[in-house]
């Protein structure tokens, strides 16, 4: 019975290594894939906000907040020029606000591979001005 137990240790090892190298992994790409989604996904939320604030304010001035906030977030293909267009019918009073996003980011994956991620979402929301 000794002899045998003997011969059973250690068996689980490479089992281990593997699962701990494929954890690692996933956790490395995580690290870089999901503070882009975070962003992406926070500047369609921004964009949704801004519309609901289109009675109070012009759609230059909105369109110029909806710019900063990609800054802030750190996404430069989104201030490229037609990557976000805001546009406002209607008038002071009541009317709807379309805001779409469509850009493409690249996130290096350590040198091995280029992940392209892309924005493509239309935002509408009416609006009303409730002074």
């Amino acid at each position: 019975m000794n002899s045998m137990r003997r011969q059973e240790r250690g068996e689980g090892r490479i089992g281990c290594i593997l699962t701990l190298l494929v954890l690692i992994v996933v956790g490395a790409l995580a690290l870089k894939i999901v503070p882009v989604l975070y962003a992406d996904n926070g500047l369609a939320n921004y964009a949704e906000e801004l519309c609901s604030r289109a009675g109070v304010q012009a759609g230059p001035a909105l369109e110029q907040q909806l710019r900063a906030k990609a800054a802030e977030l750190e996404i430069p293909e989104a201030l490229v020029k037609g990557a976000m267009v805001l546009r406002v019918e209607g008038d002071r009073q009541a009317g709807t606000c379309h805001v779409t996003l469509k850009f493409t980011r690249k996130i290096d994956l350590f040198g091995a591979y280029t992940l392209p991620i892309e924005v493509d979402k239309t935002i509408s929301r009416p609006y009303m001005d409730v002074r």
